[in-house]
């Protein structure tokens, strides 16, 4: 694999984060660095350890890993994005279930975003990443690619977001978005 190609993937891995990241800035419409960042590291810290355990569990899981992962990855996107539409129809003063700034919201959307992930780390395994060593290059782009990318959205996120929510709603946008991956995933 050639270092474009490494480029392109890291790209290819970071789309998803960016567009849930474009959601939850429009979800919280103001810049709060400690809650970008730690989303963003999230993001990027997770898409760069899951083609590692992918990679790893080539070796001992091939099969499993083929027919559940992507499974799971679907149903975690689909509860995600069903919660998010659900949400976009109930009052303004009605508890959120969707919240970018909590820790734990931010885990399940890295999770979910980065599950497809180990499919890529399983595919290096058998296209000559051969030792931990040949993966450190990849797998730091690939989480400094996700990383920026998670910025990006967010901030994007929170620029339009207010103008984008006064003609549709986050929450739905997003729920229809986090499905549509997870439907991605599935059918890749």
């Amino acid at each position: 694999m050639s270092l474009l190609d490494i480029i392109l993937l890291s790209i290819s891995l970071g789309i998803d984060c960016f567009t849930v990241s474009v959601v939850c800035g429009a979800i919280e419409r103001r810049w709060l660095w400690s809650v970008a960042m730690r989303s963003s590291v999230l993001f990027g810290l997770f898409q760069a350890l899951m083609p590692l355990a992918g990679w790893l569990a080539l070796h001992f899981y091939a099969a499993r890993l083929e027919a559940y992962g992507r499974w799971v990855a679907f149903v975690l996107l689909a509860f995600v994005g069903m919660r998010m539409i659900i949400e976009a129809f109930r009052s303004s003063d009605e508890h959120s279930f969707i919240r970018p700034r909590k820790l734990t919201t931010q885990l399940l959307l890295a999770v979910a975003t980065s599950i497809d992930a180990l499919a890529v780390g399983a595919s290096m395994a058998v296209t000559g990443y051969m030792s931990l060593s040949s993966l450190v290059l990849p797998l730091t782009l690939i989480g400094i690619g996700s990383l920026l990318m998670s910025l990006l959205g967010h901030w994007l996120g929170i620029r339009f977001g207010s103008m984008a929510s006064r003609h549709f709603r986050p929450e739905l946008f997003g729920g229809i978005i986090l499905i549509a991956i997870g439907v991605k995933v599935l059918i890749a």
